[in-house]
């Protein structure tokens, strides 16, 4: 079966090492035709995932029509959120009819609020053949083959299964849900608690800290979630706590690797110079609180972040009003 992953940043990378792993053929498209051309000739992709070899049946490419014309059953979105409307309305042209697409992209649009499956909806007409992939997963640990288990969503069953059998492997199982909003929400605003995380740890104010923002930062993607539609048991699943726990406690997060640099002083422009792989949290938390304020979504860990990322709040200061909010009860009735 021929697939495609568009995105050779360290994800998308990652997902089509595990895609041939699979027993597919696989292209993978990447932007910047000079990063292509080193990927073809040392059979690695030394600018974000260095150390790991390219399967034989992975084939780099630069030619976004060659690698969605390839497609024949899965195309995946793993370019950075921002970059999903631009790069799915030009793939859009060359899809197969009977491609499912999968989005493996983790943010909210700026500007329409829309989550990534929506705005590849909109972008390809692709309709209800628009799945999502999310959870527990590095991209290190995924290329390395070390086990990781995480969920394929989709409104339909019939979908959701067939990226199922199309992951599946023995080292990387997926399990399946028909709740693309919880997956996506979960996904999304777990990367903005990982920063608040990491400037938790960057203040050294240790692990009774860094516990409290894990679960009340899950209580805020559960609120955000529910709202938008989905099912509450989504957040407890692979999507929501088992990738709000990896982000916000993993040395590979690129979040939390933001927020303990902020909690040591460093400014913001600084760190984001210094990086060569989008920090989807960062651009993501103003957008998130956007949406939670259009939609009387109490999220004060987001809101926080907000302020100390784009209104020079320092980490202290918002560490301390996080704690010094009006008390209430844990569990709203």
């Amino acid at each position: 079966m021929g697939t495609a992953v568009l995105g050779a940043g360290s994800w998308g990378t990652a997902l089509a090492i595990q895609l041939a792993r699979a027993g597919h053929a696989v292209s993978l498209w990447g932007r910047d035709a000079a990063h292509v051309a080193d990927m073809k000739e040392t059979r690695e992709n030394r600018r974000y995932l260095a150390g790991f070899h390219l399967p034989p049946g992975l084939a780099p490419t630069a030619n976004l029509e060659e690698a969605v014309r390839s497609a024949t059953k899965l195309l995946v979105c793993a370019v950075p959120s921002h970059a999903v409307r631009e790069t799915m309305t030009a793939a859009a042209p060359h899809l197969r009819a009977e491609c499912i697409v999968v989005s493996a992209a983790k943010g909210i649009e700026e500007g329409t609020s829309k989550r990534m499956s929506e705005v590849i909806g909109e972008s390809t007409s692709c309709g209800g053949r628009v799945a999502v992939l999310s959870g527990p997963s590095f991209a290190r640990e995924v290329a390395a083959e070390m086990p990781t288990v995480v969920t394929a969503a989709a409104s339909t069953e019939s979908v959701a299964k067939a990226v199922q059998k199309g992951f599946a492997s023995p080292m990387f199982r997926v399990y399946t849900t028909e709740d693309p909003i919880g997956v996506e929400i979960g996904a999304s605003v777990k990367n903005v608690i990982a920063i608040a995380a990491g400037v938790s740890d960057g203040l050294g104010l240790g692990h009774n800290t860094r516990a409290a923002i894990i679960t009340r930062g899950l209580a805020e993607v559960n609120r955000l979630a529910c709202c938008l539609g989905a099912d509450p048991l989504t957040v407890t699943g692979l999507a929501g706590m088992g990738d709000l726990v990896l982000t916000c406690t993993g040395e590979l997060s690129r979040n939390r690797s933001v927020g303990i640099k902020l909690g040591q002083g460093e400014k913001l422009s600084e760190i984001l110079a210094g990086m060569t792989q989008v920090a989807e949290g960062v651009r993501n938390t103003p957008v998130i609180h956007d949406l939670a304020t259009a939609k009387g979504v109490d999220m004060p860990i987001t809101a926080e972040m907000r302020c100390l990322l784009f209104e020079n709040k320092s980490a202290r200061e918002a560490m301390v009003d996080l704690m010094t909010r009006q008390l209430k009860k844990e569990f709203r009735s």
